[in-house]
């Protein structure tokens, strides 16, 4: 009951009386404590004040005429404060005349009442005054509440997009006007998606979370960072340097750098951001090394707009990203080029994968025990109309930025399944088609079930397929990219890492990923001959063979890298020693031909011959 009695008077309204009539306290105190309300009393107005700021009531009731401190002196007191702004105030007062009415309202007061009083409607008026408070206060705080909605990204407290074009608006103009430089820094964090899509939405977000902390961390070591945003508290000195930071969509934020000294400056200033990000970021048991890419752009002439200078940044970060991520670079006037480059060959990509103009051709694999075709790796060409014969390399880059690769990768599939219709009972029954894979494409959450769906209308596994993986997307989640390539496993697939030895995979891990192949990179082969690329690729096989894995290598263009490759137990040879990527028509030929005159020395291919051809003949004779 004490404890009911307690809470009960926590909840109580406390109703601050200041009048020098006695009787006018007492009479108050008995119609508000009536009601339920807490009364503390005053007889002066200093008294008031003091009570005031001690004791924090809910409302204030004071009479105009008191000794010393009138009613309206401790209202206008009262309303200089921070916390006394929207305080309800009931002025009391025995003037009923306009002037006095004013000078009341002028003083910040809420209501005014004329004596003498009604008391019977004293506590129902004083409640009326302190619901309304309580909504007025509501009202408020829903305003803020829609402020932050407005100008602020709910899930890293950093300012949105809506407030980054108002600040980079506001800067640009403040630069014109001091005749200072503005730097807009765009940062794009590299693969975040393929993450995102691997560990989920949820630690997703708490990943971007912890980015943002981290940004800040290393910005605050630099330099102040300004809160110039509506609403915002006192900004640093527009003079100095200083970064306003925010998020403007899922995995980009902006830094725009306040007064930035020289393109050295920034250059520093990007070194650091990509210096921070070394160290791992960890949730949840996940603890991965995200790296920045970064596009730079500087206004330092009259006239540059928001859109334009965001626009420059944008192209510098996707330079950045061609480049090879985790760098940064400074928009330039060729980048604009590029830009409009890139974008012609995106739409001419998405016109090509319906109406023509691409292509798949087909590169032998060769068996170094028989000298025959074993298998063949699909590569894409493209024949643009305009352009020529474009690179892989040049619009791969561009459908992986822009989703493409995934239209482009079952494209492939069907491709190589109709093409693969036209060599039916032409080829070796245990030919292997490989077919690469974007990392993109295997970071799909949906990624097995999609390729079992689209092999189904396919029927391409006829033949074998072999699907290739560079080793760093499979080492990126290690467990979740386990469980994929088991169940392509299951679905008849075989396995191989591409360009193996230029990733870092771990051999702890490798010993449990259900692969079949390795495939020794290229760079590697055509180091046979010094010190340095023997041992390598000595490592590479011993690797294999230790884990009793098929080892193509790819790029063999010489008999010297042939002949120590076959010496050391390679088993299978790519390149254009043998053979240059070819249409399918052309396969057949390739088919029936006997690479070992191009792998063996001379003399002992002679040899090889005449052993092939007496064990033909010891088979006719049987």
């Amino acid at each position: 009951m004490a404890l009911m009695d307690t809470l009960s008077k926590q909840n109580r309204p406390k109703i601050l009386v200041a009048d020098d009539d006695m009787m006018i306290r007492v009479l108050a105190r008995e119609c508000l404590e009536e009601a339920g309300m807490e009364v503390i009393e005053a007889s002066d107005g200093e008294s008031a004040l003091a009570l005031y700021h001690r004791e924090h009531p809910d409302l204030l009731f004071l009479d105009v005429e008191m000794p010393g401190m009138s009613g309206l002196d401790v209202c206008q007191a009262v309303r200089a404060t921070p916390e006394g702004s929207n305080v309800p105030i009931l002025i009391v007062t025995g003037a009923d005349d306009q002037e006095s009415i004013d000078r009341g309202f002028n003083a910040g007061a809420t209501q005014y009442k004329t004596k003498p009083i009604n008391w019977s409607l004293l506590s129902r008026d004083i409640r009326y005054m302190l619901r309304a408070a309580k909504a007025f206060d509501e009202i408020k705080a829903q305003e803020g509440r829609l402020r932050y909605l407005a100008y602020f990204d709910h899930l890293t407290d950093l300012p949105n997009r809506r407030s980054f074009n108002e600040q980079l608006r506001r800067n640009l103009i403040a630069g014109e006007q001091r005749g200072k430089s503005t730097g807009l820094m765009l940062i794009d964090m590299d693969h975040f998606k393929r993450i995102n899509d691997s560990i989920g939405h949820e630690r997703g977000d708490e990943f971007l979370k912890s980015i943002s902390q981290r940004l800040l961390e290393i910005l605050e070591a630099i330099a102040v960072i300004a809160t110039d945003y509506p609403g915002a508290s006192v900004s640093p000195d527009p003079a100095l340097l200083a970064f306003e930071i925010a998020r403007i969509g899922g995995d980009e934020f902006t830094i725009i750098v306040r007064n930035p000294q020289s393109e050295a400056q920034l250059t520093d200033i990007g070194n650091a951001i990509i210096e921070g990000f070394a160290q791992p970021l960890e949730i949840q048991g996940h603890i991965l090394v995200l790296t920045p890419s970064m596009g730079i752009a500087v206004a330092s002439r009259q006239g540059m707009t928001p859109e334009i200078l965001l626009k420059q940044a944008d192209a510098a970060v996707y330079a950045a990203k061609t480049d090879g991520r985790a760098r940064f670079r400074f928009y330039d006037s060729s980048l604009e080029d590029d830009a409009t480059e890139q974008l012609r060959i995106e739409e001419d990509l998405r016109e090509a994968m319906l109406s023509g103009g691409l292509s798949m051709v087909y590169q032998p694999q060769i068996d170094t025990r028989t000298g025959l075709l074993c298998g063949v790796e699909a590569l894409i060409r493209w024949n643009h109309p305009e352009l020529g014969a474009l690179s892989p390399a040049k619009f791969i880059p561009i459908a992986e930025r822009t989703g493409l690769i995934v239209e482009l990768g079952d494209w492939i599939l069907r491709q190589v399944s109709q093409d693969s219709k036209l060599l039916a009972n032409k080829l070796p029954e245990n030919i292997t088609i490989s077919i690469n894979l974007s990392p993109l494409q295997f970071s799909q959450s949906n990624f097995v079930e999609h390729i079992g769906d689209t092999l189904k209308e396919l029927d391409l596994l006829h033949y074998q397929v072999e699907l290739e993986l560079t080793e760093g997307v499979l080492m990126l989640e290690v467990e979740s990219n386990l469980t994929k390539l088991k169940q392509l496993k299951t679905m008849g697939f075989q396995l191989a890492i591409d360009d193996f030895g230029t990733g870092y995979s771990s051999l702890s891990y490798l010993r449990h990923f259900p692969i079949d192949t390795l495939k020794i990179d290229r760079s590697f082969v055509n180091d046979i001959g010094s010190s340095g690329g023997d041992g390598i690729v000595l490592a590479i096989l011993g690797l294999c063979h230790a884990l009793h894995l098929r080892v193509i290598a790819e790029g063999v263009e010489t008999r010297e890298q042939a002949a120590f490759l076959l010496t050391h137990g390679c088993d299978v040879f790519q390149g254009f020693l043998l053979a240059r990527p070819m249409a399918i028509e052309h396969l057949f030929e390739a088919a029936n031909k006997d690479y070992m005159s191009l792998i063996l020395p001379p003399s002992e291919s002679v040899t090889h011959s005449a052993a092939s051809t007496a064990q033909s003949t010891d088979k006719a004779s049987s």
